[in-house]
């Protein structure tokens, strides 16, 4: 795969931070973006070689940082770096995410902690690391990637429901705070996928889902993709702070 330069390319000049980018849906991410003609950046915490293949894939200029969401001082360090070497970062997608298929009466507070932390407090430092940039220079877009679980009564995890929750009211309290700096801020709340997380869910929990779903199918990750680089486009200029669900009609 090639990086778009074609003069259609929606995403043509913009710099991209995506963190848990080397699988699943933040893989999809990644290369959609640069496609779009985007220069690509993503964070993973484990699988290198899987990190490099979609670093490779998104073209000479993108790049790959093994550093943990949880990590600030590492996010900061690498997010100066791209401040020196592209001059900014126009957008952050807080993908990074994890899940424990658990009831409620077997998660333990060390799992509700980990589950919160990565989901939640992730995405808190993560884009307290890039926004002093995006501040100075009062433009950017941060898209959070949240879940149809933290907005539908679904058969899905307390815990991982309740982070995807927070990451709403995250969503639309940074859009009113930063938007006198010309940044926006929105959510992406993908239903189940054919890919990633979804893979996870219990046969009874996916049968389920799809007898709901309006469109009886899963979503694919490039059709979330595709509508991730819409949403963070020049041409979605005008939605800020919401929550767009893409779940087939559930």
């Amino acid at each position: 795969m090639t990086t778009s330069t074609g003069t259609g390319a929606r995403l043509s000049g913009k710099r991209i931070l995506v963190t848990g980018g080397s699988r699943g849906l933040g893989r999809a991410l990644c290369t959609t973006f640069a496609e779009h003609g985007a220069k690509v950046a993503l964070t993973f915490v484990r699988h290198s070689e899987a990190a490099d293949e979609v670093r490779r894939a998104c073209g000479s200029d993108a790049r790959a940082y093994a550093v943990s969401s949880l990590d600030l001082a590492s996010t900061e360090k690498a997010v100066r770096e791209l401040e020196r070497d592209w001059g900014g970062i126009d957008i952050l997608v807080n993908n990074a995410g994890i899940t424990q298929m658990l009831p409620l009466a077997m998660i333990d507070e060390e799992d509700w902690d980990q589950v919160l932390d990565v989901n939640v407090k992730g995405v808190f430092l993560t884009s307290k690391a890039v926004l002093p940039g995006m501040i100075r220079r009062r433009s950017g877009i941060i898209l959070n990637i949240g879940s149809l679980a933290g907005a539908r009564m679904l058969i899905a995890p307390v815990h991982y429901a309740t982070s995807k929750a927070a990451i709403k009211g995250f969503t639309q309290a940074m859009a009113k705070e930063l938007a006198r700096h010309q940044i926006r801020v929105l959510c992406l709340a993908p239903g189940l996928l054919d890919d990633g997380m979804g893979t996870n869910v219990p046969e009874a929990g996916l049968a389920d889902y799809l007898h709901h779903c309006a469109l009886g199918r899963l979503g694919t990750l490039k059709e979330a993709a595709e509508l991730a680089a819409f949403l963070v486009s020049d041409e979605n200029s005008y939605m800020n702070g919401e929550t767009v669900i893409l779940d087939g009609g559930v």
